[in-house]
């Protein structure tokens, strides 16, 4: 209750308000939120934090942001399976895992995110994303968009435009969804393309869709008036009056404890180590001096560390107790190729001083790095 009422205190001194004169109103019906980060951790934060601290009992919240490039994963997903790690880093995109079940999914600026926090028992997506669709229409009559039985929404009856994960409290839920307007839609299908071969998981797999935006449908839309009209539609079915409360998602003010959320969501622990255990099992060739090798690798991975490990090396291509000190080191390791980097780069210090050895080493320290 302490929180409960300090939010409320906060958010009517300090919030600035997409419409002034409303000011902030504590209703019964519900509350439409919107960030004013296009940080992805500080967004699912804030996700957390009114799952956490708000009372939903009476007041049902419609949550909306969006996110600089970033692609989130389902709580139960392997990133490696999922999207192409290596690109991610080349062209600075975060990675995110939410809390939240589902399929792994692109946001960018064009893209936009929607949460819609109640109890559990009034939880219902497809109530949700019929209010989108209707709201859609409302702005252009003319667009051909329906809910589909997965809880998707197709832009004529093919592409899809909107994805939906959902989290399940004791007594609290959310839905949240996206919605393609203006996403980068080259970006979207490069980075979810796992490059990745001879992975072996039961984690959940995305199911691939064709996909478009709905500016390729009407140019002249905007995300400002998609977000309005779902706003609007939003209020009219909750009869609440159409302000947007626009809040920072880093205000420890209004929202104490977020920065804490904020850093647990960016941990590799969290990103990386709550990966459901999978196995590899590869065979890569190497090219040295016009011969051609191949090396076999299998490996056990939990909780995103090295479990175990066997590399099977031509034999006396490298002496047999360095590669049996590479796997040595390589177990208990994290599956990332920054430790890698730094495991191979401390061994081969103490390897004799050698050219053609160390030109070997590198090359397979090089192809294990690839992997991951």
């Amino acid at each position: 209750m302490v929180l409960q009422s300090l939010l409320k205190n906060c958010l009517q001194l300090s919030c600035i308000l997409r419409t002034p004169k409303a000011g902030f109103r504590s209703t019964s019906g519900g509350l439409i939120i919107q960030s004013t980060s296009s940080d992805v951790y500080q967004n699912l934060a804030v996700e957390d934090w009114i799952l956490d601290h708000m009372n939903l009992e009476n007041r049902q919240v419609l949550f909306l942001w969006r996110n600089s490039p970033a692609v989130v994963i389902g709580r139960h997903q392997n990133p490696w399976q999922e999207c192409n790690l290596r690109l991610l880093r080349q062209k600075n995109i975060k990675l995110a895992r939410r809390r939240s079940g589902g399929g792994t999914v692109y946001h960018d600026l064009g893209n936009i995110n929607l949460t819609f926090f109640t109890t559990r028992k009034k939880y219902e997506r497809m109530e949700n994303l019929k209010l989108v669709v209707k709201a859609l229409k409302a702005l252009r009559p003319q667009l051909d968009v329906h809910v589909t039985d997965r809880y998707d929404i197709l832009l004529d009856g093919q592409y899809k435009i909107s994805g939906t994960a959902a989290k399940l409290g004791r007594t609290t839920a959310y839905h949240h969804c996206t919605l393609l307007c203006n996403a980068d839609k080259f970006v979207l299908s490069s980075v979810l393309k796992s490059p990745y071969k001879g992975l072996k998981s039961n984690a959940t797999p995305s199911v691939p869709a064709s996909v478009k935006n709905l500016f390729e449908e009407d140019p002249s839309l905007t995300c400002e008036m998609l977000l309005d009209a779902i706003a609007e539609e939003y209020a009219t079915q909750h009869q609440i009056d159409h302000h947007i409360t626009l809040i920072n998602p880093a205000d420890e003010t209004v929202l104490p404890g977020i920065n804490n959320k904020t850093k647990e969501l960016q941990t590799w622990e969290w990103v990386y180590g709550k990966t459901p255990k999978f196995s590899v099992s590869t065979c890569f060739n190497m090219v040295y001096k016009d011969s051609f090798l191949d090396v076999k690798v299998d490996m056990d991975v939990k909780h995103g560390r090295i479990e175990v490990c066997n590399i099977d090396l031509p034999e006396q291509w490298l002496p047999p107790a360095l590669c049996s000190e590479l796997v040595k080191s390589l177990t208990g390791s994290k599956f990332c190729p920054n430790e890698t980097t730094t495991l191979a780069t401390t061994l081969l210090r103490v390897c004799p001083q050698d050219n053609e050895l160390h030109s070997r080493w590198n090359l397979l320290c090089e192809n294990m790095v690839m992997l991951m």
